[in-house]
């Protein structure tokens, strides 16, 4: 469950393609977030088994869950403590509680489901996704990032500023596609546990700011 400035990407996109089809990490993002207690901000870790899920070259989409384990409890009790006296916590409850409900066997389609589903209670409702895995890709690096815009028929890329160490912005002029990196910077709002934290998933801001959360992130806040 991503930090805000993943869903300010999907906010400004027509398209939102979730690279699934590149090498999981296991030291990454992709299995954990942070949420704010009263102890400081903690780990939310979704365990992946450790054979195959390390081998190189292994793709995310292919990252299983671990079997018969109470992660998904863990978690939940773990929001429901946390947040229960949040402004908002009431509103997503249901929502929160079905992301545990039946979690499936495969860490990608439960990352991609409740993303978009928080998307869509940010209100971001006009956002086209996709799985880059479907698009049958081929080439390396910028070779196989062009050719995923180029099915897609992008015209303007938005990056994380991270990629400018590696992306071949040559390559994209030559392509015709422009090319930008998105800024991260949002005020702060009001947490249940200072000091603040900006690194915290999403549910943070929403369980804080309910309804106007997106003017946090890409609204009257941050003009």
């Amino acid at each position: 469950m991503p930090w805000r400035g993943y869903f300010h990407l999907i906010q400004r996109a027509d398209v939102f393609v979730f690279y699934d089809d590149v090498q999981y990490d296991k030291h990454g993002w992709r299995n954990r977030n942070r949420i704010k207690t009263v102890a400081g901000s903690q780990w939310l870790t979704i365990p992946v088994l450790a054979k195959g899920n390390t081998e190189s070259g292994l793709p995310i989409h292919e990252a299983r869950i671990m079997p018969a384990d109470k992660w998904a409890k863990k978690h939940l009790a773990g929001i429901k403590q946390s947040y229960g006296k949040a402004p908002f916590f009431e509103p997503y409850r249901a929502l929160v509680e079905s992301f545990y409900a039946q979690p499936p066997a495969l860490l990608a389609d439960f990352t991609i489901d409740t993303t978009k589903r928080l998307a869509e209670a940010l209100g971001l409702t006009n956002t086209k996704f996709l799985r880059s895995s479907e698009l049958q890709l081929e080439g390396a690096k910028n070779d196989r990032l062009l050719a995923l815009l180029t099915k897609v028929g992008a015209t303007h890329y938005i990056s994380g500023p991270s990629a400018k160490s590696y992306i071949d912005e040559a390559a994209f002029a030559a392509a015709n596609i422009s090319l930008e990196y998105q800024v991260y910077d949002y005020p702060e709002y009001e947490q249940l546990y200072p000091p603040f934290d900006p690194q915290v998933t999403v549910l943070d801001l929403l369980f804080m700011k309910g309804p106007a959360a997106g003017d946090w992130i890409w609204g009257a806040q941050t003009k």
